[in-house]
């Protein structure tokens, strides 16, 4: 199909985005940014598309749903908002540097799309449980909260490498000095996490609605929900010690990489237990 062939170009696409932002952090030429930050958009562009006609085919086949309904497309779908994320930051922020550390997992969800055993990437009739409005809602609220938590990861691991290289002496690299203040990282992180709890919380409610529309139950304590809790209950932790409790800087990038270790359970380390949300694999 189509689509998928461009969505196999898109993982190069953005492969090459993340070497454009890399080479940007090591040469320091601003050309390099520019253009790493035109392939990303390009890439986005070609997955919106490869989007559109993967909805339109459903439609033809009579399916007629949003490709958001099995594992495959809830890849494409995740990286397709990490990088429209990623891109509204860039433009605001006016500083590629974060793009070096976020465009690496967009390429890396794209690629296990690609190439992860047994991956289906074919259009199929939704099962009952999924034959509902909500589906886009839930989906959309969800993955937009995972987005956001996925930014905050790359600010996390940004803060350590900052800090480890001591980027304050006058000896630093290109790269630690093109990276953001420690207390501008430290802000862009809590902003991100504050923006992906909204979401989750969201996407919970949602998938609280759906669940009690398609099962009966608002609330089952399946495996996917209860881990869903945990990682919302992990970043309301870190929302309230940062306001609460004033943590800032090296704890807050902790929390949010361990965060981020709780999002990828949730997602992918739940569709290894038995679960209602087994349509997901």
């Amino acid at each position: 199909m189509i689509n998928t062939a461009i969505l196999s170009w898109v993982t190069f696409i953005f492969f090459a985005a993340f070497v454009f932002y890399l080479f940007r952090m090591i040469l320091g030429r601003e050309f390099w940014g520019k253009l790493a930050t035109w392939t990303a958009l390009a890439g986005l562009a070609a997955q919106s598309v490869a989007l559109i006609i993967r909805w339109k085919t459903s439609y033809d086949l009579n399916m007629g749903h949003v490709p958001l309904s099995n594992f495959y497309e809830s890849l494409i779908f995740f990286s397709w908002t990490i990088v429209l994320l990623y891109l509204l930051m860039e433009r605001q922020l006016k500083n590629r540097s974060i793009g070096v550390f976020v465009m690496p997992v967009a390429f890396l969800i794209m690629a296990y799309a690609s190439i992860a055993p047994g991956m289906n990437n074919r259009i199929e009739p939704l099962i009952p449980a999924l034959q509902s409005n909500w589906l886009t809602s839930h989906v959309l609220t969800c993955f937009m909260g995972y987005a956001a938590f996925t930014v905050a990861f790359a600010l996390g691991i940004m803060f350590f490498v900052r800090h480890a290289a001591g980027a304050d002496s006058a000896k630093a690299s290109v790269f630690i000095r093109l990276l953001p203040s420690e207390y501008l990282m430290d802000e862009l992180m809590y902003s991100s996490v504050a923006l992906g709890f909204i979401f989750l919380s969201l996407g919970i409610v949602t998938g609280s609605v759906w669940a009690h529309y398609a099962w009966g139950s608002y609330w089952g304590w399946d495996p996917k929900e209860t881990w869903s809790l945990i990682t919302w209950l992990t970043y309301a932790v870190m929302l309230h010690a940062r306001g609460v409790r004033g943590w800032r800087g090296r704890r807050m990038a902790i929390m949010a990489i361990a965060g981020f270790g709780c999002v990828l359970f949730t997602y992918l380390g739940v569709n290894l237990l038995p679960s209602l949300h087994s349509y997901m694999t």
